[in-house]
């Protein structure tokens, strides 16, 4: 257990809420090895903070594990739902909606898009 606190961090009592939620997307071909908890608030400091993955602050598991999980919980159900969406939603997470990665490509296309329009392209 970390002892360092993020502002990004939900209480352990509302992840009890969402935790068979996000449990129920891992095999159980063996045992868990790695507290769901931790996974969950590193997976909302990214979303918070828009970092990099490899640059996680040591204190969560590994980058790679978190990732793993993140990848699991968004891929979307037959409602085009994630259960990380569901998960967010129910805990009462209210983080930016985008990453800070995807901030930067919407900024790219838009200027990409305001050249085209002022007849700048590269063609």
């Amino acid at each position: 257990m970390r002892e360092k606190k993020y502002a990004s961090d939900i209480s352990r009592e509302r992840f009890a809420e969402i935790e068979l939620l996000l449990a129920s997307v891992r095999r159980r071909t063996k045992p868990t090895t790695v507290d769901l908890y931790e996974v969950f608030c590193a997976v909302l400091y990214v979303l918070r903070t828009g970092c990099q993955w490899r640059f996680l602050p040591s204190e969560f598991p590994k980058w790679q594990t978190v990732y793993a999980y993140f990848a699991k919980w968004s891929k979307p159900d037959e409602h085009d739902i994630s259960v990380l969406e569901r998960a967010l939603k129910k805990s009462g997470w209210r983080g930016p909606r985008e990453t800070g990665a995807q901030r930067t490509a919407d900024a790219i296309d838009r200027g990409r898009a305001e050249r085209e329009e002022h007849g700048h392209s590269r063609e």
